[in-house]
């Protein structure tokens, strides 16, 4: 489990992934060192990773939630398959273990995009049924952490470190012109600061070609419109979650808002998003153990008379989350 200091790292940086450990020592009054030790103890012990994404709406991308199901023999088959490639993540083994839940994001105006990735699966992988669901708009997740792995610093302690911070939570000003034109060398960036959003501006200028100064104007820019974000991963379990649970819920057109803001209140919740298909809204909850999990689906859930319909998939594993499949290196950290 982890300690107060712990929670408070982690939630620093999800109020600014790039925060430099000076930075965070000032405002949780403890040295530069002790935040650093902190940051390598929970990287090695508790999966914790700090991940650059671009926002797939600005870069000319659309999210599909993937359901597929295979048989029992290569349904882990499927999900290692769909692990090691880069254009998927949040890829879980769900159900009694025959289901596969993925995000993957294509490109925008690719038709029916969901349907190649199908085609370059192996046939021996034995898909017994598939269902597509476009992401349209997310509530919580994404931009908006789950609140339970952000809420140990104080107002005060988080108006500082977003006072000094280059890179904190602020409303983006988007794009003159929509979509943000990205160059070869702004791919290279997005990949580096996918496997490791912390990776210093030396490496990122060998990445890209360009010199450190450039790297940091173009990681400014792409962040202040927007195109880039920064997201924590941690181990769940490290935060007293033992049980987690997809949803998928039936909401009347005319209630999904007002259902899928009133869902995003929820502590529980680490996911709300509303999508295509006949379960129009999906979300992820965390829970500390399955008593826990029934009171909220009887009690919370539950009230919500809008949820027409509402289908339970425990989480047996993830094997994948948000950032890029491939480990970053050490020296890739960034003080």
């Amino acid at each position: 489990m982890l300690d107060d200091l712990d929670r408070a790292l982690i939630h620093a940086l999800h109020i600014d992934g790039r925060a430099s450990f000076t930075q965070i020592a000032n405002v949780l009054a403890v040295s530069p060192q002790t935040v650093s030790r902190r940051y390598d103890r929970l990287r090695e012990h508790a999966a914790l990773r700090v991940v650059g994404l671009p926002d797939p709406h600005l870069t000319g991308h659309e999210q599909w939630l993937l359901r597929l199901t295979a048989a029992p023999e290569t349904a882990l088959d499927l999900a290692h398959a769909l692990v090691q490639r880069q254009d998927t993540s949040w890829v879980y083994l769900t159900g009694g273990g025959t289901e596969i839940v993925a995000v993957l994001e294509t490109p925008l105006g690719t038709a029916h995009g969901h349907s190649l990735l199908l085609r370059e699966l192996p046939p021996s992988i034995g898909l017994t049924a598939v269902s597509a669901h476009h992401l349209l708009h997310t509530y919580v997740g994404w931009r908006t952490p789950w609140r339970m792995s952000a809420n140990t610093l104080t107002s005060r302690q988080q108006r500082l470190l977003r006072g000094t911070s280059q890179m904190g939570h602020r409303e983006p000003r988007p794009p003159e012109y929509g979509q943000v034109r990205l160059s070869p060398a702004d791919h290279a960036l997005m990949d580096a600061l996918r496997r490791d959003g912390r990776t210093n501006l030396g490496d990122l200028a060998d990445a890209t070609g360009w010199s450190p100064a450039t790297v940091s104007r173009r990681l400014d820019s792409l962040h202040d419109c927007g195109a880039i974000f920064f997201d924590v991963e941690i181990d769940p379990a490290l935060l007293g979650v033992s049980t987690k649970v997809l949803l998928w819920m039936a909401v009347a057109p005319a209630h999904l808002d007002h259902v899928a803001t009133k869902l995003a209140r929820h502590n529980e919740l680490a996911l709300v998003a509303h999508t295509t298909g006949p379960t129009n809204l999906v979300a992820h909850a965390l829970c500390r153990d399955t008593a826990a999990f029934y009171h909220y689906l009887t009690h919370a859930l539950g009230a919500v008379r809008a949820i027409r319909t509402l289908e339970t998939a425990p989480v047996l594993r993830t094997l994948k989350a948000v950032g890029t499949f491939a480990s970053a290196p050490p020296s890739s950290r960034r003080g």
